[in-house]
């Protein structure tokens, strides 16, 4: 999606970008609870967003309004270090108050067709999500959305079978998923990404061009050139 120039956020340190996504989520977590009661959440996995949510966690947000789900999941026993929802869990959701019903992790230890069947059914098909959370892979991918992931765009969460990286397996929401939201926030930093952004600012073929949003579509940068 071609982004508006004021759009792409550019911060001079590691620290000021995990100030200003941390500050960025809680206006999206304020308004949306504001307007409607309810705060509805999409998580990124890796390694970018754990220090955010570690900072998030230390915020007196209004968290029994806060509903979380998951843009992918690695197909991993659920106790595995290498699984996203253990690493918000560690970073996030332990320090804070969410009702552990409202966090609806995506079974990614059933396989990738039967994770991506049951977290289908999971969510509301005319949900759109207040935030969404993305990172930028250097390929390109985001979610587990790679080049040439071949899925269905019928459905909200698809399984995936050519990540680059171990586990190959995954479960991912769709980009057409991804994109009912009314506010999308990609993370991007390091310098192996540059040329992924470049291609991202350049409205080039890669995953991450596939995802919109309804109304903020943010791209917050740290580190890559």
């Amino acid at each position: 999606m071609p982004v508006n120039e004021n759009d792409w956020l550019l911060c001079s340190s590691q620290k000021e970008f995990e100030l200003r996504a941390t500050e960025m989520i809680e206006e999206f977590a304020d308004e949306a609870i504001r307007t409607k009661g309810h705060f509805s959440f999409v998580l990124a996995g890796g390694n970018t967003p754990k220090k955010i949510y570690e900072t998030l966690s230390t915020k007196d947000c209004d968290w029994a309004n806060w509903h979380i789900y998951f843009g992918d999941e690695r197909c991993l026993p659920a106790d595995d270090d290498d699984r996203n929802s253990l690493m918000a869990e560690k970073s996030f959701f332990s320090k804070v108050s969410i009702p552990k019903n409202q966090i609806h992790n995506i079974p990614a230890e059933l396989g990738k067709k039967e994770g991506a069947e049951v977290y289908n059914r999971k969510i509301n098909s005319d949900m759109v999500f207040d935030l969404v959370l993305l990172g930028l892979g250097e390929d390109g991918h985001t979610a587990s959305i790679f080049p040439n992931s071949e899925f269905d765009e019928s459905k909200q969460a698809v399984p995936i079978s050519n990540a680059p990286k171990l586990p190959k397996n995954r479960v991912s929401l769709t980009p057409n998923r991804l994109s009912m939201a009314d506010n999308v926030i990609f993370l991007v930093t390091g310098k192996d990404k540059k040329n992924a952004l470049d291609k991202f600012k350049n409205s080039e073929n890669i995953p991450a061009t596939r995802i919109t949003a309804q109304k903020n579509f943010k791209v917050l940068i740290s580190g890559v050139n």
